[in-house]
């Protein structure tokens, strides 16, 4: 992790991604002097499950994972985080800690943001406040389905419904499977690596997909989605 400060080309002066742009003028002073611009590097962790959180990110550029811990060997992966998404919103809402770990699998830019600045914003700006409640909401639901299918769905339509989801972000970031290890994969899968590593020759075999190094393509969309449903 490394300070952006105002000397670095990558330095960002205007607050320019949609959701700050419902600020006023007022709010905008209140962000510029509450955030800290911070450059992590790939494999760097942006929050720590656990840990106390005296700031919401924002990521401005680059990709991330968002996982939670059962122990030192086990964790299970949720989401992709793109750029434009923050991170952490639950401890402003509930927790003074983060719920879940993230770490960077690109280079990352984000902006730390004070939580008792974001809190404020929210209870003056109530379009701003609707539209991170909306944001918080729509993980939730994600989270939600995510359980159920780890819950109530064997192997096959784990591993099915995790190539599907991470081949949702090719058109944006066509090297997003190189991105990935095959724990990466498995994790997203909720399986150990070997038996990913397995399922995916299966596929392969199957003519669902084809392996080529780390990256993967889907070749029977079809299938692959019945198998979800079903496997």
């Amino acid at each position: 992790m490394k300070p952006i400060t105002e000397t670095d080309c990558d330095f960002i002066c205007e607050l320019q991604a949609p959701c700050f742009q419902l600020l006023s003028p007022e709010e905008i002073a209140l962000v510029q002097t509450s955030k800290t611009q911070v450059q992590f590097r790939k494999g760097d962790n942006l929050t720590k499950q656990g840990t106390f959180a005296s700031y919401v990110l924002f990521v401005v550029k680059g990709l991330a994972i968002q996982y939670i811990e059962s122990d030192h060997t086990k964790s299970y992966n949720l989401r992709i985080i793109q750029s434009g998404e923050f991170v952490g919103l639950s401890s402003v809402f509930s927790t003074n800690t983060f719920n879940y770990s993230s770490v960077a699998i690109t280079d990352c830019h984000v902006f730390l943001v004070e939580k008792s600045a974001i809190s404020q914003i929210i209870a003056t700006n109530g379009n701003f406040g609707l539209g991170l409640i909306r944001r918080y909401s729509e993980q939730n639901v994600n989270l939600y389905d995510t359980l159920r299918k780890v819950m109530y769905k064997q192997m096959n339509g784990r591993m099915a419904d995790a190539l599907l989801y991470i081949d949702g972000f090719k058109i944006q970031y066509p090297e997003i499977f190189q991105l990935l290890a095959r724990k990466d994969i498995a994790d997203f899968a909720g399986i150990s690596t070997e038996s990913a590593v397995k399922l995916l020759k299966s596929l392969e075999k199957d003519g669902m997909i084809v392996l080529n190094g780390k990256d993967i393509t889907i070749l029977n969309r079809t299938s692959l989605v019945e198998l979800g449903k079903f496997g």
